[in-house]
């Protein structure tokens, strides 16, 4: 990367050479107070990645995306699908959320918290240079004709390598179908869930694939995100940038002589050492500015500041900063665009806590059976027949359940027991009559509504239709 010109270096990617063909990235094992700051980010965030589905509160698995039975565990709170719409809620604030935290802080997010970063570079990556050794040792093993040395080392990554990833891909099912449906599947035995196994080890393949193979290429051509920094960062962006007008000054870059007054020389700081280039993960050259491929892991950061500091010059020559504290040393502002989004994500936050706090553990559907007209009875009895749907949203069963008018003086009665139980996180449905005098309808189709009892407590209310006579509005 850093062999191109200036004007052609966005022109390809980094990790491809002159034929088009994969160049692979054998990063400088990073050493260094930012990398040091990551470790105990990636160490937490691994924790609570695998802790996660394991973790109960109320009953209710901490993390669960259940696609295929549409149910969801968010911080322990369940949801349903008659919950989509808080589901939708969310994800517009995951959205706006984003969009805010990549405008003033770029691409933050993927060097210290995305799973992909910290899984490849926290994981797999220090396994490597446990192995392998350092970027020297891995280009000298690449080029190295398969002896034994080679293969016992290959052979010990991979094995490790898929261990791990079988590893990632039993979390990942635990998030999927729930902890205690993958541990009884582990106590069974695979033979007795030969589809879930297969699944299984099709995430791991993926999963493999991905970090002993696509590395890098998953952030540069796969992940979206870095698409929409494009479009999303300015001036005013904090990102991991090169003071290049530091680092240039009027001489350019040049290589550092011993004994040398730089300053006097009229040389900019930098003294191209390539140390930035050979520990980027990604094959970038931050010199270059802002690109699409950097993901903000601060790795160039630690390495320049150590150079810095061998040849006694000030360190900072590449930092955290927006292109605007480069050029015209600005402070980092509140913008009316950063304001704008956060009163979006003030407005979308406050309306899902309205709704989280309206929103009730039952949910109840009583619809009037299609087709079926009112039964005119006894006594200027008017029926109506309706199926029911009682979803119980907790993982405590609720018993004595039974209906009740609450708008209309009249009977209900279900076609089964008059009481009935809804288990833990199940639903009940049924059939059930509404018989009211036609002198209490106000018209030929009324609005009811109903209560939910479990023994003596409400725990729900519904409306429904209820048909009558034109003849006695």
């Amino acid at each position: 990367m850093a062999e191109q010109g200036q004007d052609t270096f966005r022109d390809t990617l980094g990790t491809l050479n002159k034929e088009g063909k994969r160049a692979w990235v054998f990063p400088k094992k990073p050493d260094g107070k930012w990398y040091e700051y990551r470790k105990y980010v990636s160490y937490v965030l691994l924790t609570f990645l695998f802790a996660a589905p394991f973790v109960k509160i109320g009953g209710n698995q901490f993390l669960m995306f259940n696609v295929l039975e549409r149910r969801f565990n968010i911080f322990g709170f369940p949801f349903w699908p008659q919950d989509f719409h808080l589901f939708v809620i969310m994800m517009l604030i995951g959205v706006v959320f984003v969009i805010l935290f990549t405008v003033a802080f770029g691409r933050l997010f993927c060097g210290w918290v995305c799973p992909q970063t910290i899984f490849m570079e926290m994981v797999f990556r220090r396994i490597e240079y446990w192995i392998d050794g350092d970027r020297g040792k891995q280009i000298r093993l690449s080029k190295m004709p398969w002896n034994a040395e080679k293969i016992r080392k290959r052979v010990l990554k991979w094995f490790i390598f898929f261990i791990i990833s079988f590893l990632i891909a039993n979390v990942f099912l635990a998030y999927l179908i729930g902890s205690d449906q993958l541990l009884r599947y582990v106590t069974e035995g695979p033979l007795k869930h030969q589809s879930t196994f297969i699944s299984l080890l099709i995430f791991t393949g993926v999963f493999y694939f991905v970090f002993a193979w696509f590395r890098e290429q998953v952030c540069i051509i796969v992940c979206p995100y870095g698409r929409l920094q494009g479009v999303l960062l300015d001036n005013k962006s904090i990102v991991v940038a090169y003071d290049h007008k530091r680092g240039e000054k009027e001489a350019g870059r040049a290589k550092f002589k011993k004994n040398e007054e730089r300053p006097a020389t009229g040389k900019g700081d930098c003294i191209d050492c390539f140390q930035c280039v050979h520990v980027c993960p990604t094959g970038i050259d931050i010199r270059n500015g802002t690109q699409l491929e950097c993901v903000n892991c601060t790795a160039c950061i630690d390495a320049c500041d150590h150079m810095m500091e061998s040849v006694n010059l000030p360190k900072g020559l590449i930092r955290y900063a927006s292109e605007d504290a480069i050029e015209k040393k600005e402070k980092f502002t509140f913008s009316p665009r950063l304001k704008g989004y956060t009163v979006v994500l003030g407005i979308l936050t406050a309306v899902l806590i309205g709704m989280l706090f309206l929103r009730n553990d039952v949910e109840a559907r009583i619809l009037r059976l299609p087709g079926q007209l009112y039964e005119h009875k006894a006594n200027n009895m008017i029926s109506n027949v309706y199926t029911f749907k009682l979803i119980n949203k907790t993982v405590d069963d609720i018993e004595n359940v039974h209906f009740e008018l609450l708008s209309h003086k009249g009977t209900i009665e279900l076609v089964s027991n008059n009481d009935f139980k809804v288990d833990g996180q199940g639903l009940a449905e049924g059939t059930l009559f509404i018989e009211i005098n036609a002198s209490a309808l106000s018209g030929d189709k009324d609005r009811l509504e109903i209560g939910i009892y479990s023994g003596t407590d409400l725990i729900e209310t519904t409306t429904t239709a209820f048909l009558g006579p034109r003849s006695y509005k």
